[in-house]
C-alpha cells in the first residue's frame, strides 16, 4: 500500500493497492464507471466493472464524496499524458463511502464562482489543483530556506507575538491587556527591534521565518497578516548581506523551479531609479525609460512649460516608439485621467512623423525641433508623451504611465525573472498627513553620512531593497549600533529625550552596553511566492486570507464580543 497515489507507476502493475480520497470526477460509460480519485498527490483513474461487488455503490457516488478503495492496478488502453499516473489506472473490487458530500457552492472543476463566494468556502477552493499548488510551492521556499540559512551557520529564534506599540509604522493591531487594567499590546509590524537585542545578545546570525501585522489599507499584493523571511547578522557591511540575500534566492529559484538565477544582481540608487523609472521599485523586464527634456525647453514661449522651469521644476517624456498612429486622442485623453492620479496637471503629447503634430506642436521651434530629434534618437510614427511640474510628481506619474503602457502594450515578458538592488534611500522623507519629517524605512537606520542628519530633504540612509519584476520583496538597512547616533537621528524626527527613552528605552539602554555592528533585511514571503507562481494576487499564496476590508468570509472574523469579555478587559465601547 502507497500513501500518495502519485506514487504509484507501471513499475506497480499488478499490485492490490488500497486508495483514500476524494471523487472528483464521475464518467458513466453505461457498462463501466470511471472515477478520478484525488488527494493532496494528484489524481488516479478508477475503473469499477459491472461484475465488480463496488459497481452498484459505484453509480451513486457524487463528486467530493470522501471515499475508500481496495484494486489492482493495471495499465491504461488509452494513456493520459497530463497525469503523473496517466500511463495506469486501478480496477475497483471494494468502495467503501467515508463521507458524502451535498451539492456543492461552486464547481470545482470549472470554476466561475466570484471571490467571496470562494473565500467563503475556502476549504472546497483549496482542494483545486490551482490553489494547492501555490500552497505547496509555498511550502517548498520556506523549506529551502531554512535549509540554506541553516548551512550558512544562522540560528532559528522566535521573537514575541505580544509586544510594546511604537510609532514610526503603519497603525497596529492593538491586544488589550486582562490584567494590566487599560494597557495593551500590539501585535508585531515586524521582529525588527527584537532581532536587533538579539544581535546585542551574542547571537550573530539569527533568522525566522516571522508573522508580521499591520492596520492598514490592503491591496492586492497587501494582507494585514503576512510572513517574512527575516534575517540579522553582526560584525557585517551592505555587501555582507547583499551577497548572502543572493545566495539564499539562488537556493530558492533552483530548488522550486529548477532555474539558475543570474548573479550578482544590478545596483541601482534610489535616484537613479527614479530618474529612469519613476519608481523605487521599478519593473526592468522591459525598457520605455524617462527622459528629461527640460533643457529643450528653457527658451520656449509655452507658458506652461516657462512656469514649469522659472520654479525650478521639470520637463519629462516617454517616448513610444512606432505607435503614434495607434493611440488616438481619445486613447490620450484616457492616459491623461491616469497621470492625474498622481497629481500631475496634464498629459502633453507629440507624433512625430518628419514633422511634429499634437497638443504642444506649434511651440515647437527649430531649435526644440533638432533637441527632441537628436536627445530622443526619434523615428517615424513615435509617440512623446510629456509631463511638466514638481520633480516627484513627473517622476511618478510618468512611472505609472509606464507601467500601463509596458501592459497595454505587451512590452513584459512574463517568463523572466528580473532582481535588482535599489541602494542609497533618502532617510528621511515628508509627510503631508503628519506635516513632519518621518523615517522612509525605520529610526534605526544607520545614516550614510552622520554629519548630514539635519538636512532632512538630502540626507542618505544606509538602507537598500531588493526588487523583482517591479515587486519590492525586501528591504533592509545597516542599523544604528552607538547610542549618541541613535540618539541624533531621533531627535531629527522631533522625539524629545524622554519621548525616545518612554518609546524605545530598553533598545537604548542595549546600545550603551556594547552593541556590535549589524544589519539585516526581511523578505516577503507571500510576495515572492506570488511572482514564482505567476499570479498577481496575494490572496492565492495564503491559505486563509482576509479580504479587501481585513474580514475573513469563511469564520465571519472580525467578530463581536460579548459584554462579559469587554468587562473582563475593562473596555467600554462608544
Amino acid at each position: 500500500m502507497k500513501v500518495n497515489n502519485i506514487n504509484f507507476n507501471k513499475d506497480n502493475l499488478g499490485e492490490i493497492v488500497t486508495l483514500n480520497g476524494w471523487v472528483s470526477k464521475k464518467r458513466d460509460l453505461g457498462g463501466l464507471v470511471f472515477i478520478d480519485l484525488r488527494d493532496r498527490s494528484g489524481i488516479i483513474q478508477l475503473v469499477i466493472k459491472p461484475e465488480s461487488q463496488a459497481y452498484k455503490l459505484a453509480l451513486e457516488l457524487k463528486n467530493e464524496y470522501v471515499i475508500k478503495v481496495e484494486g489492482e492496478i493495471s495499465l491504461r488502453e488509452h494513456a493520459n499524458n497530463n497525469l503523473k499516473t496517466g500511463d495506469i489506472e486501478v480496477i475497483v473490487s471494494n468502495i467503501e463511502v467515508l463521507n458524502e458530500a451535498k451539492e456543492l457552492p461552486f464547481d470545482l472543476n470549472k470554476v466561475t464562482a466570484l471571490e467571496d463566494t470562494r473565500l467563503k468556502y475556502r476549504y472546497l477552493d483549496l482542494r483545486r489543483d490551482e490553489l494547492k499548488e501555490k500552497i505547496i510551492m509555498k511550502h517548498l521556499i520556506m523549506q529551502s530556506t531554512r535549509e540554506y540559512l541553516n548551512k550558512n551557520d544562522f540560528l532559528e529564534i522566535e521573537t514575541p507575538i505580544l509586544c510594546k506599540s511604537t510609532p514610526e509604522g503603519a497603525r497596529d493591531y492593538l491586544v488589550p491587556s486582562r490584567v494590566n487594567k487599560g494597557s495593551f499590546y500590539a501585535l508585531p509590524q515586524s521582529p525588527q527591534l527584537f532581532k536587533q537585542i538579539l544581535m546585542m545578545s551574542g547571537f550573530e546570525k539569527y533568522y525566522q521565518i516571522a508573522r508580521c501585522f499591520r492596520d492598514e489599507d490592503l491591496r492586492a499584493d497587501r494582507q494585514p497578516e503576512f510572513t517574512q523571511i527575516d534575517l540579522e547578522m553582526s560584525f557585517v557591511s551592505e555587501n555582507d548581506i547583499m551577497d548572502l540575500t543572493e545566495g539564499l534566492l539562488a537556493n530558492i529559484f533552483k530548488n522550486t523551479k529548477n532555474l539558475e538565477i543570474k548573479r550578482p544582481f544590478i545596483r541601482m540608487t534610489y535616484k537613479e531609479a527614479m530618474d529612469t523609472y519613476g519608481s523605487d521599485k521599478p519593473d526592468t523586464r522591459f525598457e520605455l525609460k524617462i527622459n528629461d527634456i527640460t533643457e529643450g525647453f528653457k527658451n520656449t514661449d509655452f507658458t506652461v512649460f516657462k512656469d514649469v522651469i522659472s520654479n525650478k521644476g521639470i520637463i519629462n517624456c516617454l517616448v513610444v516608439k512606432n505607435k503614434a498612429e495607434t493611440y488616438s486622442r481619445k486613447d490620450i485623453d484616457k492616459l491623461t485621467e491616469l497621470v492625474k492620479i498622481y497629481k500631475a496637471n496634464a498629459l502633453s503629447f507629440l507624433k512625430y512623423n518628419g514633422q511634429f503634430t499634437g497638443s504642444i506642436a506649434k511651440f515647437i521651434d527649430d531649435n526644440t525641433s533638432k533637441y527632441l530629434k537628436e536627445k530622443l534618437n526619434l523615428e517615424d510614427n513615435d509617440l512623446i508623451l510629456i509631463v511638466a511640474g514638481d520633480y516627484k510628481i513627473v517622476k511618478t506619474s510618468l512611472g505609472a504611465l509606464r507601467l500601463k503602457l509596458g501592459k497595454d502594450l505587451d512590452l513584459i515578458s512574463n517568463d523572466k525573472f528580473n532582481f535588482l538592488w535599489i541602494t542609497d534611500f533618502p532617510m528621511f522623507e515628508y509627510s503631508e498627513e503628519e506635516q513632519r519629517y518621518i523615517s522612509c524605512h525605520h529610526p534605526f537606520t544607520h545614516p550614510k553620512d552622520i554629519n548630514n542628519i539635519e538636512d532632512k530633504e538630502n540626507a542618505l540612509a544606509r538602507a537598500y531593497d531588493i526588487v523583482l519584476n517591479g515587486y519590492e520583496i525586501g528591504g533592509g538597512s545597516i542599523r544604528i549600533h552607538r547610542p549618541e547616533i541613535q540618539e541624533k537621528v531621533l531627535k531629527a524626527l522631533g522625539f524629545s529625550k524622554q519621548e525616545a527613552y518612554d518609546k524605545f528605552g530598553f533598545l537604548l539602554e542595549a546600545l550603551t552596553l556594547g552593541a556590535p555592528p549589524h544589519g539585516g533585511l526581511a523578505l516577503g514571503l507571500e510576495r515572492l511566492t506570488m511572482i514564482i507562481c505567476g499570479t498577481d494576487n496575494i490572496r492565492d499564496v495564503i491559505a486563509f486570507p482576509k479580504t479587501a476590508s481585513a474580514s475573513c468570509l469563511m469564520t465571519d472574523a472580525p467578530n463581536k464580543v460579548s459584554t462579559k469579555q469587554l468587562d473582563e478587559l475593562h473596555i467600554h465601547l462608544k
